[in-house]
């Protein structure tokens, strides 16, 4: 069986008074492209916070390549190798689209060879970002600002990528061409658990799916599988249906 890279144990979160997240618990395998899919406010963007460190959880754990993470603050969590590209992109406007991506390399920021053939890759895999290497990031396009955050998250070459909501907001066919991307960087080895409002899309792409319902896993099991199952398409993702301005 493959390898875990990530196991969360009995997670509890709140906001405030809020019971956001009531116990959940999931596995991502090395190379996999697992979602998390629900309805707004089922706890997916809270989920992907606590495992990046900026929301503390208050009981269960968050185990990464074996280490125990649950406490760690978030630096330490991305010098680990795992990245979070959050919902709203959250690029630096103000500043360049080059200036983004070298932020977004800050852990190796005195491998400059280094950070130069990560750049390449990234305009490589976006050339729209090379024609704008030089351009405030604040006038660039809503999917040149998702593929800014991607590849700003590509900088630290991450082994786990948490992508929330890749698609928000995007036209057709540039939600197809986002999701084309997340299926080459797990094709060239980059594991992602992903947190995606469209869910049709999201679990033709995915190896995993769990469903989120008010804080907890209600349903589990291999994308192909919760696919094919229309009373779950209907009962939890709302038929697959884009909704554009959904958040969590």
């Amino acid at each position: 069986m493959t390898e875990t890279l990530l196991q969360i144990d009995g997670l509890q979160t709140y906001y405030g008074k809020i019971h956001a997240l009531k116990g959940i618990s999931l596995t991502v395998r090395q190379g996999q492209i697992v979602t998390l899919l629900g309805a707004n406010g089922a706890g997916k963007s809270t989920t992907l916070r606590t495992i990046s460190g900026l929301i503390r959880a208050t009981e269960g754990r968050i185990t990464f390549q074996g280490q125990d993470i649950t406490a760690a603050p978030p630096h330490a969590i991305v010098r680990m190798g795992l990245i979070h590209a959050p919902e709203g992109r959250r690029i630096f406007k103000g500043m360049t689209v080059s200036e983004n991506l070298d932020l977004g390399g800050f852990v190796d920021h005195k491998r400059t060879d280094l950070l130069a053939e990560r750049r390449k890759y990234v305009f490589e895999l976006f050339p729209r970002l090379y024609d704008r290497r030089n351009q405030d990031s604040g006038l660039l396009s809503g999917g040149e600002q998702q593929m800014l955050a991607i590849g700003r998250a590509l900088m630290t070459d991450p082994k786990l990528m948490l992508l929330d909501e890749p698609s928000m907001g995007l036209a057709p066919f540039l939600v197809q061409a986002i999701m084309a991307i997340i299926r080459h960087l797990n094709e060239r080895g980059t594991t992602i658990l992903l947190v995606e409002q469209n869910a049709k899309v999201a679990l033709k792409l995915a190896h995993y799916g769990y469903v989120l319902e008010t804080g907890r896993i209600v349903i589990e099991g291999d994308a192909a599988r919760l696919r094919q199952d229309e009373s779950i398409v209907k009962a939890y993702l709302g038929g697959g249906s884009h909704e554009a301005n959904a958040k969590d």
